[in-house]
């Protein structure tokens, strides 16, 4: 008996390592010698990346994890996900490749979006698969079945922003479709190792530190902190850096949280390169298990006020079920608590249209019909 549940384990373990170190999706791992380049970071110790805050992620035990996976799995979550699939706008490929206009963003749902400001295009964290997972096996399915346009329709991208390498952010599948059409990619460091496993080229990734700044095409850059982690399996957890990300020209000042819970960052990133006329502030899949590395929609309206947000846009939410709370709670409870604040909320519908400077505060309640 026995015998049979060794083997059993050994078949287990052997296909795991078999499919984490074979299947692409997995991205790469972090070199020694780029670790050695890593040690000037002040985000960088003992081999991993860190947080500002001590302690955060918490090592979870071996029971929460198990007590964790059980309520994702089993619980039953009310109004966990639309009763049926979310309508799209969509998009007229000409008019996006065509376009001159003033700064403006597409929402594709959770955390992916499209900005064209001063004639360029830049894609953020563009997530378009259908399961945020390393295969469609470990994941439930998107919210919406067809996307706003469909990648081979984009226009030439200039550049791609990944705040950090989780699978809802950085997607195998969504990069390898969107390849031939981007020149560049700015990401925090180490996430540059799963793009050079997916064929990119080295000369095609800048990596960037926290409060590092490029500018690119006439637009500037700056990587910013997060409170958050990293990881795409079991052995590279904190490999890679995650970050936030300020955009701003001469058009329009922007900021994009990325993931991560609520800190002093927020009012250091104000001060710094605030006010922004839009804040793009994560809103969903957060729960009392995990509250240093996802904001709760009370402190997503806080954090817009610590910005220096003139408007903000709650994202990280329309897409998927990555938590246990209803899918409609995330902007329900922050548009509440923005009232409260006196922040202006705008919370357009997937695949809409956003002029960034047309102060556009006005929302349809999409989510309820």
């Amino acid at each position: 008996m026995f015998l049979y549940l060794a083997i059993v384990i050994a078949a287990l373990f052997l296909s795991y390592l078999a499919f984490v170190n074979f299947y692409p999706s997995f991205g790469g791992d972090v070199s020694q010698e780029r670790k050695a380049q890593y040690q000037t970071s002040e985000q960088f110790s003992d081999g991993k990346f860190v947080n500002t805050k001590a302690g955060v992620p918490a090592d979870a035990s071996f029971s929460e994890m198990l007590s964790i996976a059980r309520k994702m799995l089993f619980q039953k979550i009310e109004n966990g996900r639309p009763k049926s699939d979310l309508k799209v706008q969509e998009i007229d490929s000409a008019e996006v490749a065509t376009y001159n206009g003033g700064a403006r963003l597409i929402w594709f749902g959770h955390s992916a979006l499209l900005l064209q400001m001063d004639g360029k295009n830049i894609l953020i964290d563009p997530m378009f698969g259908n399961v945020a997972a390393p295969h469609h096996w470990f994941g439930t399915s998107r919210f919406n079945k067809e996307l706003p346009i469909t990648i081979d329709k984009l226009p030439k991208i200039d550049a791609v922003l990944i705040s950090h390498d989780h699978y809802d952010h950085l997607d195998y599948g969504s990069i390898k479709l969107l390849k031939s059409k981007i020149e560049s990619y700015i990401v925090p460091l180490g996430v540059g190792v799963h793009l050079e496993a997916w064929g990119i080229d080295s000369d095609q990734i800048t990596e960037l530190d926290w409060w590092d700044e490029v500018i690119f095409k006439n637009i500037k850059l700056a990587c910013t902190p997060a409170q958050h982690f990293s990881g795409r399996k079991f052995s590279n957890s904190q490999s890679t850096l995650w970050s936030s990300w300020v955009i701003s020209s001469e058009s329009a000042n922007l900021y994009f949280s990325g993931d991560g819970g609520y800190g002093t960052h927020f009012k250091d990133i104000g001060e710094k390169y605030g006010p922004f006329d839009l804040a793009l502030l994560e809103c969903g899949q957060y729960n009392k298990m995990w509250p240093d590395i996802h904001m709760f929609p009370e402190e997503t309206a806080q954090a817009g006020v610590d910005v220096k947000a003139e408007v903000i846009m709650p994202i990280h939410w329309g897409a998927f079920k990555l938590a246990l709370h209803s899918w409609t709670d995330p902007i329900e409870r922050v548009i509440k608590k923005s009232k409260e604040l006196n922040i202006p909320v705008i919370a357009p519908e997937i695949g809409a249209s956003i002029q960034i400077n047309s102060h556009q505060k006005s929302n349809t309640n999409w989510w309820l019909f």
